[in-house]
């Protein structure tokens, strides 16, 4: 393979040992740059502050040669410019791209970094495993349930900490009202005054409406469907779980319990 060939590849790949370090490694700096985030949120010595400033820098700077090197490895570079997952890296990196201007109120879209999580999930994984393909599906709806509050989180801080900073002085705070405005619960403790953070409850209640009792649903029909499994042993390829009606092994077809 050529070079542009094998950076794409280990980009996409989670099965070889190159390609599963290097997407772990994505995923450690989108959690480390986030955790910066929420740590910056709080009173800390200002010592800490500037190294915090700088690994986060750096870490920009890394993303920013990656969504470079995908670029250079698109067939269709177009498709990829336009791609959610491309809009999405883009976004997060912009601060850094265009930094000799004051774009600090686009730090809101740092958030939706995280989402690349859900590329990793969605790699090319055996999902016709029980243990495997489960745990993927798990993972996946977990994952989206935590990236819609934390998003969210940091959205509503963003825009009411500097004129709400009272009531939106940490990030647990915005943690907290989202959950509570998510659940639909709305204690009223804590409200928004911005337009842009009355205009983000708006769509928090909607997305706690519509997506978030999809999500656990989901998850609750397959931890029921797990749990009405029984230990039947592939005498082929060893898969331990199936139905309990189960005849065949799902993975592999050869008949449960003898001929």
């Amino acid at each position: 393979m050529s070079l542009r060939q094998k950076i794409s590849f280990y980009f996409e790949d989670i099965e070889t040992p190159t390609g599963r370090i290097i997407n772990l490694i994505i995923t450690a700096l989108v959690l480390l740059s986030s955790a910066i985030f929420v740590i910056e949120t709080y009173e800390i010595p200002q010592s800490l502050r500037l190294h915090l400033n700088f690994t986060n820098s750096v870490i920009l700077l890394i993303f920013a040669i990656e969504y470079l090197l995908r670029f250079w490895c698109a067939e269709a570079k177009i498709k990829f410019l336009f791609s959610i997952f491309s809009l999405i890296d883009l976004l997060a990196i912009i601060p850094f791209l265009i930094g000799v201007i004051d774009i600090s109120y686009l730090r809101i879209f740092r958030w939706f970094r995280i989402l690349r999580l859900v590329r990793f999930l969605e790699g090319k994984t055996d999902t016709s495993r029980f243990s495997k393909g489960d745990s993927v599906i798990y993972a996946r709806i977990l994952f989206t349930l935590f990236a819609i509050i934390f998003v969210y989180s940091g959205l509503i801080y963003q825009v009411e900490h500097r004129v709400n900073i009272a009531e939106f002085s940490t990030f647990l705070d915005a943690v907290y009202f989202a959950v509570v405005t998510m659940t639909t619960v709305g204690f009223g403790d804590v409200t928004p005054i911005s337009e842009g953070g009355r205009l983000l409850t708006v769509l928090m209640i909607f997305t706690g409406i519509a997506l978030i009792p999809w999500q656990v649903g989901d998850l609750i029909k397959r931890l029921v469907r797990t749990a009405n499994k029984v230990e039947t042993l592939c005498p082929n390829c060893a898969l331990s779980f199936h139905d309990a009606d189960a005849r065949f092994c799902k993975n592999c077809g050869t008949q449960l319990g003898g001929d």
